[in-house]
């Protein structure tokens, strides 16, 4: 597989949620316990475009978006500085170090607001690796609810 190009980072907009919105349906069936979202109603409701601009519009949502060629690339979301809201990856680009780009992008933001201790996300089980693998920690079992699994992680900062 070649390298990928460094994208081009920058802020998202409200403007943006259609396109986050897309990506984000896209990769439904690596979130959901059914791959038709039976009974994850409430979760699939915060995935689409009203929430999502909403969340854009909030200042504790710091959403950023990457590119590659124009395309985009990813978008990575923290929510209060300290928690992994959101990062999602087009599919073509899994296992090739985007996901790894956004989290470095997302915690040096936070890391430069400064008064962060430690990280958190709740890992979908697709993307449990992936975190390992960045240094989290799982911090409890797997919770199964609303249609969703995820293991609660949380990455300490040493000094």
């Amino acid at each position: 597989m070649t390298t990928l190009p460094e994208p081009i980072l920058r802020p998202a907009l409200v403007a943006d949620a259609p396109a986050i919105v897309a990506l984000i349906d896209d990769l439904m069936p690596f979130l959901t316990l059914h791959p038709d979202g039976a009974g994850a109603e409430k979760f699939i409701e915060h995935c689409r475009q009203p929430a999502i601009e909403g969340y854009l519009s909030q200042s504790r949502y710091a959403y950023q978006l990457a590119y590659i060629d124009g395309a985009l690339a990813g978008v990575v979301a923290m929510r209060d500085n300290t928690h992994l809201f959101h990062m999602f990856v087009p599919r073509a680009l899994h296992r090739r170090g985007m996901a790894r780009r956004l989290w470095q992008a997302a915690r040096d933001a936070s890391l430069a607001k400064g008064d962060v201790t430690a990280f958190t996300v709740n890992s979908s089980m697709y993307a449990l690796p992936l975190y390992e693998s960045l240094g989290f920690v799982a911090t409890g079992p797997k919770v199964e609810e609303g249609g969703i699994a995820f293991v609660p992680m949380r990455m300490e900062l040493t000094a």
